[in-house]
């Protein structure tokens, strides 16, 4: 008491000793004994910071608020800044073995892209200027490709970077509109995957075991699609003013016999035709055809000439009002004409034997619509074939409805049973059910007495 009245009235207070600290408060014993802290002298720690920032490096570009620099903290040595001493090359094996790897198939890769580039371009170059003689626009752009000047000399045309598209690595297609008696052309290049060899070899393995999976070859595929007749309708009539595109309609072929078979399978137009040897075509191509007559008309000396010097390279030629698929609905029979031309690409990029069977079948719509009206006698026997499709996919159709009737017939009759069942008690219900069986039972008995 006399200490705090001291401290209160400015009275000078007495240091406790080291007794009595003992004493008072046991708590803090084991401090009574240290030695009281000497104050640290100011000059020798203004002289202790001026070396430590001296010795250490200060960061450039100035720093704290007035752009005066400040010292970086100082970090111990570790082998962690020091990747050439904490790693070895054994630690990089893994990617050593891959690496090797991804070169080879980045290389294969851009070989491959590179290769089907040049050879479509080498493709359109040969075949694209004798397009645009023929049509008013070739490839994706809505400009004119037309040259008055060079009508008659295909090889001076110029070949825009346009006419030609590529829809994958080895797919490539191009487009023309713009002819008489032709709605438009469109063309598809089918290229091997040079950039996947793996998937090469897969399909030429397949093509070994399963005759079904043939290996890909690398073709033209073109398809025309003929006005017949509808230019009011698609191009106005005053283009269309004077033009007669309209031809009968049947399904004609030359196909070669490697894959006749099997193109028989595919396409449900060329079922309905039969097969026949020509004398005027080599012996490894056959016609097919709905009727003599129409072979007759359009196998011209021009087109059997074209025939033979394309050689093995034609694969089939193809005239058809029908659809590819085989109908399901009678809607499916609705189809549009058209002119289909599948050619294997020379390995050689050699295009002369092959140019001039793509320069007859660009001209095969004008000979449709000169002589493809025949008499009707051949015309009875090929709507004879049509109308007997038409009947099968009719009674098709008719068996499916009266199965669907039968069939809610059934379950209409299930759901009267199942609701006179609930609004009977349990003994008729047992009557109900013992009438039932009985009667299936006569029924059974009346059907083995029929079959003996």
């Amino acid at each position: 008491m006399a200490y705090l009245l001291k401290g209160l009235f400015g009275g000078q207070q007495a240091v406790p000793s080291a007794s009595q600290v003992a004493v008072g408060d046991a708590d803090f014993a084991d401090f009574a004994g240290a030695p009281d802290p000497s104050p640290v002298s100011v000059a020798s720690l203004a002289a202790t910071q001026a070396l430590s920032s001296a010795a250490t490096p200060t960061a450039t570009g100035g720093g704290g608020f007035f752009g005066r620099p400040e010292p970086l903290s100082p970090r111990p040595y570790t082998k962690w800044y020091r990747v050439w001493e904490r790693a070895s090359l054994a630690d990089f094996y893994t990617e050593l073995f891959i690496l090797p790897f991804l070169i080879i198939v980045i290389i294969v890769h851009f070989w491959g892209t590179t290769t089907n580039k040049r050879k479509a371009k080498s493709w359109g170059a040969a075949h694209i200027p004798v397009i645009q003689q023929e049509y008013a626009s070739v490839g994706f752009s809505n400009r004119s490709t037309i040259d008055e000047n060079n009508l008659d000399s295909p090889s001076t045309l110029e070949v825009r970077e346009d006419a030609l598209r590529e829809r994958a690595s080895n797919e490539y297609i191009t487009y023309a509109t713009g002819r008489q008696n032709v709605a438009f052309l469109d063309i598809r290049l089918a290229l091997k995957k040079r950039y996947n060899p793996m998937a090469i070899f897969a399909e030429e393995m397949l093509g070994l075991f399963f005759e079904s999976m043939p290996a890909p070859k690398e073709r033209m595929e073109a398809t025309t699609f003929t006005f017949d007749g509808n230019e009011t309708s698609l191009v106005g009539a005053e283009a269309a003013k004077g033009t007669k595109s309209s031809y009968d309609g049947f399904v004609w072929a030359i196909v070669h016999k490697d894959i006749m078979n099997v193109m028989r399978t595919r396409r449900y137009d060329l079922s309905l035709t039969y097969t026949k040897d020509s004398p005027k075509l080599p012996n490894w191509a056959t016609v097919m055809s709905e009727s003599a007559e129409i072979t007759d008309a359009l196998l011209t000396p021009e087109l059997v000439e074209a025939v033979k010097q394309a050689g093995d390279n034609l694969e089939c030629l193809i005239i058809t009002d029908q659809p590819l698929d085989k109908p399901v609905t009678l809607d499916d029979f609705t189809s549009k004409k058209r002119i289909t031309l599948f050619l294997r690409l020379p390995s050689s990029g050699a295009w002369s034997s092959t140019l001039p069977l793509f320069k007859a079948y660009l001209r095969l719509p004008d000979a449709l619509a000169n002589v493809a009206h025949f008499r009707p006698e051949v015309l009875k026997r090929v709507r004879a074939t049509r109308e007997e499709e038409v009947k099968k996919i009719k009674k098709l159709d008719t068996d499916e409805k009266a199965e669907e009737r039968r069939t809610q017939a059934e379950k209409s009759k299930k759901q009267e049973r199942d609701a006179k069942l609930k609004g009977l008690t349990s003994e008729q219900q047992k009557k109900f059910l013992e009438k039932e069986r009985a009667k299936e039972f006569r029924k059974s008995q009346m059907k083995g007495a029929r079959k003996g």
